[in-house]
């Protein structure tokens, strides 16, 4: 990777997996209009109980949003990026959005600049984006195939007319690309985010990150359909379905070597504030900010950063060390197995069982550990007591895996679990995630060698086997 690339990404949590552990991101709500409409979205503003794009508790003015924003920075130090995603879309509200920019320019020129958009005003704008050193932007495609588009959009607003159908696909489509194009050739950094909608355009994905490849793109990353009904899209109300994980990540291998994938996105709300996995939106509603003391101190700010970047390297030189230590133990061989790990961040396991809200999993063998996704659960410890009900959709959330890394828990859930063939481990406790995983699988991989232990095949049945 180039350095200056390398720059712009290391501490950017969207488009580095190793960032999201570390560093925090928020999304002003500036933007509340839109200039076309998705099946899949329904926008819904003073909502706080859905987690997903498209949705905030509040909408705000441009200075609301830098007030907001300079208040998060001064309680959470790993805030290095702010980006506009909504409510509606980024370049259909240009004027509040690049004001935003400006007036963020001027008061925390420290802060990356990000804006998502659907691209179909987005030849239009590319050079306000620069002008105001936004390095990264993400445009949502869903499709290359108006046929297919067709399906997904049932209008768009361009050029005064509403326009439907193909035609409406065809000129999303054409706007989509040439800003792609406009941007990498002025080195933005672009991801684009595909929405996978089973049976509609789950196999056209492929053509999709081949031409976004094409034309520039950084990254791709492939976000499952979010389908409840209780959200009133249009596909939640007439029974199109999610993707399952495992549909999910064989699209996501059917496009491997082509765009580089992301696969550690949350589908943030528009207003998310903090680690990507959680949202502190809550602390920073427009009353609770108008009493805060704001003291944006930007030496503590790259002191803490300091701190941050000295651990990540401790951290990649840890697991440079045990992963030669698992490619010297000949009894790994070619094997290649999943693991969960409980985790609120800094790359550690370091979450207790009881608590976590959702599970990280790597795919681990003697070449590595590789991030897979993440699987939303719900909380088992409910007031106290443990749910036996959440503990079987956690299970059922993991069933590919072999191992759950966690920091603590009870006889209960282990027991559970390994009658699921899923192996509690809290040994690692604190330990690296990938230093964790790696020494967990050295010791699995003997045991499987010697002939005792739990093997699963990948529909997750469950194979025990004893010493003779």
């Amino acid at each position: 990777m180039l350095p200056e690339v390398w720059e712009k990404i290391r501490d950017h949590p969207c488009y580095s997996e190793e960032a999201h552990h570390h560093y925090a991101r928020m999304h002003v709500a500036v933007a509340p209009a839109c200039n076309l409409q998705c099946n899949y979205c329904n926008r819904k503003y003073d909502c706080s109980n859905e987690s997903r794009p498209g949705v905030t508790s509040q909408k705000l003015t441009p200075e609301q949003a830098v007030r907001k924003v300079m208040a998060v920075a001064s309680r959470i130090p790993q805030l290095t990026v702010v980006g506009i995603a909504g409510p509606g879309d980024s370049l259909a509200n240009p004027g509040r959005t690049f004001e935003t920019f400006r007036l963020l320019q001027e008061q925390a020129p420290e802060i990356k600049l990000c804006l998502s958009t659907n691209g179909l005003a987005l030849p239009d704008f590319v050079d306000d984006i620069c002008r105001y050193n936004i390095d990264h932007v993400t445009i949502t495609v869903n499709m290359v195939d108006p046929v297919v588009g067709a399906k997904i959009y049932p209008w768009i607003f361009w050029n005064r007319r509403r326009l439907t159908g193909k035609e409406a696909a065809c000129v999303l489509h054409e706007r989509q690309m040439r800003g792609l194009e406009m941007l990498a050739e002025r080195g933005v950094l672009t991801k684009i985010n595909s929405v996978l909608i089973p049976g509609i355009n789950d196999e056209h994905l492929v053509e999709v990150n081949r031409a976004v490849k094409e034309r520039g793109a950084f990254l791709h990353n492939i976000m499952p359909l979010i389908s409840d009904p209780s959200h009133g899209t249009y596909f939640g109300l007439h029974q199109q379905r999610g993707p399952t994980a495992h549909e999910l990540k064989e699209v996501q291998e059917a496009c491997s070597g082509g765009a580089n994938l992301m696969r550690h996105c949350r589908q943030c709300r528009a207003d998310a504030v903090g680690l990507l996995g959680e949202d502190r939106s809550e602390e920073f509603s427009l009353d609770k900010i108008e009493q805060m003391e704001i003291e944006y101190d930007r030496k503590s700010l790259r002191e803490y950063q300091w701190r941050t970047e000295t651990e990540v390297i401790v951290q990649r030189e840890a697991k440079k060390e045990v992963l030669a230590l698992a490619q010297a133990n000949k009894a790994t061989g070619a094997l290649k197995v999943h693991i969960a790990v409980a985790t609120k961040g800094g790359g550690r396991v370091n979450a207790h069982f009881g608590h976590i809200s959702e599970l990280q999993v790597f795919e681990v063998s003697a070449t590595g550990v590789h991030f897979v996704g993440h699987r939303r659960v719900e909380s088992y410890c409910q007031a106290g007591y443990g749910d036996d009900e959440g503990l079987l959709q956690i299970i059922r959330a993991i069933n590919d895996c072999h191992a759950v890394l966690v920091a603590k828990m009870g006889s209960c859930p282990r027991k559970e679990l390994s009658d699921a063939g899923i192996e509690a481990v809290d040994k690692y406790a604190g330990e690296i995630v990938e230093v964790a995983a790696l020494s967990w699988f050295n010791d699995y991989s003997s045991r499987v060698a010697g002939g005792v232990g739990t093997h699963k095949t990948p529909d997750g049945a469950v194979i025990r086997q004893s010493a003779p």
